[in-house]
């Protein structure tokens, strides 16, 4: 069973992937390294709260989609 939080991974990198970015672009966008945004990526590195905010806002998502909380973008 995948838990919530690989589901947030899984769709950040989704997101990501749609919008044919690199995790540099992203990682950019973010004001924090590659590298960074890479282990956020794969959850090695938890996400901070705005850092979700700001992708969700980027993206035009909700943050509860993000969390995995709703399966609807907006």
């Amino acid at each position: 069973m995948m838990c919530m939080g690989d589901e947030m991974y899984r769709r950040i990198r989704d997101l990501r992937e749609d919008k044919d970015l690199s995790q540099a672009d992203v990682a950019k966008i973010l004001h924090v390294s590659q590298s960074t945004y890479s282990r956020y990526e794969s959850g090695v590195l938890d996400v901070p709260s705005a850092v979700l905010v700001a992708l969700a806002t980027f993206y035009s998502v909700s943050v509860d989609y993000l969390l995995g909380l709703k399966n609807t973008p907006n």
